[in-house]
């Protein structure tokens, strides 16, 4: 099913086109809205047809930019060829292509198929593969673009209960490598950028696979989605090679790469309480690894009461210069103080 919804009185400052996976809720939904806000036509991927045409919908009523719902899923790179060149067509050329679907499980691995690590890393690891692939079709082509993988902190520590999802994070992160070596290499003007994630309340967590028999809950801190999606628009459209959101993301990174060992350890006790409530699991849970969940689903789960709006890491990302500028008028007010003492 394809929805082609277009709105909008014309004087839009139209700044280029995006095509956004997993764009029916959370942060792909948040992202959709960005980049529509910040002027863009948004191609939507997602597998919930209805879901993904009122997002559509919305979008294009709400910004007076151009919306085409395309409802597909990641793991089919046929499908994803077909909604990259139907974009190409109706909307442009695409200038941003970001790849946020997922799927995840919370499970010990003693509770999971291989059926089920096979589907996870179909949708988490080879969707960003897909989507790469389709954007580089339509974007070699024009010899420019723009490609932005949603990672996680989650890629770089793993913890207990999200095996599938850590591992495809991995897997992301390394594919996401080498493709960067190679473009630079062919001299390609397209480049390709990595937002790593903490936290995020998004629906997820009432709708992935859980076979642990209590609530999933993010690990706090939690942020908002649309934290995510201005990380993701800043890292698009300002050329960074990553992009870390959340302090916890940094210390999950840098902590694991000091003390991998402590971290292990430290998992193994506080990793499962961490991502589950006390509130044992309805019977009826849904779980979208296989089939997407209807419903109206927004950007944001059931955790805004605690949610944060705000990263302090992005700002320093976002201003590096004046903060960079400020901490070497530090660093050379500090030598000059040290100096007068030593004099006197």
């Amino acid at each position: 099913m394809t929805v082609h919804t277009e709105t909008g009185s014309g004087d839009v400052e139209r700044k280029g086109v995006v095509v956004i996976t997993g764009a029916s809720a959370g942060v792909g939904r948040a992202s959709a809205s960005e980049f529509a806000r910040q002027g863009y036509d948004v191609g939507l991927i997602a597998r919930e047809p209805r879901r993904l045409a009122r997002a559509a919908e919305e979008i294009a009523a709400t910004y007076g930019v151009r919306a085409l719902a395309l409802a597909a899923d990641v793991a089919d790179a046929d499908a994803i060829e077909r909604a990259a060149q139907r974009v190409n067509r109706e909307l442009g050329g695409i200038d941003v292509w970001v790849n946020v679907a997922m799927a995840t499980a919370f499970a010990p691995v003693s509770a999971l198929s291989a059926r089920d690590v096979e589907r996870g890393t179909q949708v988490t690891y080879l969707g960003q593969v897909n989507g790469m692939l389709a954007a580089l079709g339509v974007m070699r082509p024009r010899g420019q673009g723009t490609i932005v993988n949603v990672g996680s902190a989650l890629g770089y520590r793993s913890v207990p209960l999200q095996s599938v999802y850590c591992g495809a994070k991995f897997a992301v992160r390394g594919f996401t490598d080498s493709l960067r070596s190679e473009l630079l290499h062919d001299g390609v003007d397209i480049h390709l950028t990595m937002v790593d994630l903490p936290a995020i309340n998004t629906p997820q967590f009432d709708w992935a696979l859980n076979r642990t028999g209590r609530r999933a809950r993010p690990v706090a801190p939690v942020f908002q989605p649309e934290v995510a999606a201005r990380a993701i628009y800043f890292a698009a459209t300002h050329r960074r090679r990553q992009v870390w959101v959340g302090w916890s993301t940094v210390k999950a990174i840098l902590a694991n790469r000091i003390a991998p060992t402590l971290l292990d350890r430290y998992l193994a006790r506080a990793g499962y309480d961490g991502q589950l409530t006390d509130e044992p699991l309805p019977a009826d849970a849904p779980a979208n690894l296989y089939e997407p969940v209807p419903g109206n689903y927004g950007a944001h789960g059931r955790f805004d009461d605690e949610a944060r709006t705000y990263s302090w890491e992005m700002f320093t990302d976002r201003h590096r210069d004046a903060v960079y500028g400020a901490a070497v008028l530090a660093l050379a007010g500090g030598v000059a103080w040290l100096a007068k003492r030593k004099r006197r």
